[in-house]
């Protein structure tokens, strides 16, 4: 079934790509994604599956796959949302929605999914078990779709979960795994801060907010300097910083966002900790009313050990000419929802490159300019189709 497995998807490598230039040409934003989800059901129309719509907080959709035979039951993901970016690419299938970008590759990661759905259902009476296919609304806006899929409880029967997310680090052909902790986890903060307002030449008669407010972005810098065990990673990034004024007159009240980024929920914890002290003594401190609203976006990911190095074993047991090598992949300090199924779920969250033919620096994910090797998809697909033979030992 491998073999013939493989081949299915080599012949469809076409449609694949297809499939993902129309999703580019027509992406939508999270939460929003109604013409893509029903891409989606059209697309298993007719086929033996069982389609589910409208799964957790949005557009979700779960597939199931039936196997021929009782089994176990794994989950295949992938996401199919885009960003609110004006894409800036010379591609004859550039985006048709104004202001809304497939630039984090989302469009890929569906066209690959789709594609190799449909050849594993061609395969299902050999299948000992359930695969169900979870095609993910608003990965990219929190609180996310991934979170409340797990809440609704439809996955509670899968005993293992795997995803892919592309990345223009390496070209088409390599495939990157880390073990353990290996995304970072997010939070999110807003900060108000309430002076006194006056005039410029008297400052005794007012109270300062954007003075306080500075020394808020001073000293929670400190935070990640003298708080943070060196050997732990964390960011605090402002991000927004609301005081524009008259340049003579005092403000009574600034407003700031943040970003939050740890590597793991015991720094995740230390890090809101430390941020709201600083809150209370910047309070303290400059006689000020602060309203902080802190909000845990996105857990840090966290690929079962067990489950990673049997990954690895299946892929690099491969003699496939589209993947060249299967690498270690660094920490990534960006953040992806597919954690809260790893919070519930034991499994394998992987990296497909995808960096253009003859660029030496790609830009990467959530840049206007983003733009891929094709040739990914199909690596995509068979890297996942291998880790299912191999769970299944199909040969």
């Amino acid at each position: 079934m491998r073999n013939q497995l493989m081949g299915m998807l080599e012949a469809r490598k076409e449609e694949m790509i297809q499939i993902r230039r129309y999703l580019h040409e027509h992406p939508e934003l999270s939460f929003k994604e109604e013409k893509t989800a029903q891409y989606i059901a059209d697309f298993y129309k007719g086929k033996d599956v069982e389609v589910k719509r409208n799964v957790g907080n949005g557009n979700g959709l779960i597939v199931t796959i039936q196997g021929g035979k009782p089994g176990k039951t794994i989950a295949l993901r992938a996401d199919f949302d885009a960003l609110p970016i004006a894409e800036e690419t010379d591609v004859p299938f550039k985006s048709k929605n104004e202001g809304i970008m497939h630039a984090c590759g989302h469009d890929a990661h569906t066209a690959y999914l789709l594609v190799l759905a449909d050849c594993l259902i061609q395969l299902k009476s050999s299948l000992a078990g359930t695969i169900n296919i979870i095609h993910q609304h608003a990965e990219e806006a929190p609180p996310g779709g991934a979170k409340s899929i797990v809440e609704s409880d439809v996955l509670d029967d899968v005993d293992h979960i795997f995803g892919i997310h592309i990345f223009p680090t390496h070209p088409a052909g390599f495939v990157g795994y880390h073990s353990g902790f290996s995304l970072a986890g997010r939070s999110f903060f807003k900060l108000g801060i309430q002076g006194v307002g006056g005039h410029g030449s008297s400052p005794h008669l007012a109270n300062d907010a954007i003075v306080a407010a500075s020394y808020f972005v001073t000293a929670v810098q400190t935070v990640i300097s003298r708080r943070l065990n060196p050997f732990d990673h964390g960011v605090i990034t402002i991000g927004s910083f609301d005081g524009k004024g008259t340049f003579n007159v005092i403000k009574d009240r600034v407003e700031l966002e943040g970003d939050v980024r740890y590597m793991t929920v015991e720094t995740q914890q230390l890090l809101a900790n430390e941020i709201h002290r600083i809150v209370k003594g910047i309070e303290a401190e400059f006689d000020v009313q602060c309203d902080l609203s802190y909000i845990a976006d996105y857990p840090p990911l966290y690929n079962d050990p067990e489950v990673t190095s049997d990954v690895v074993a299946s892929l690099k047991s491969m003699d496939d000419p589209d993947i060249q090598e299967v690498g270690e992949y660094p920490m990534l300090s960006g953040s992806e929802d597919f954690a809260y199924y790893l919070e519930k779920i034991p499994g394998c969250f992987f990296f497909i490159g995808c960096k253009p033919k003859g660029v030496e620096n790609a830009y990467f994910n959530h840049h206007p300019k983003f733009d891929i090797d094709e040739e990914c998809l199909l690596v995509a697909a068979k890297s996942v189709g291998q880790v299912v033979c191999s769970y299944y030992g199909l040969e």
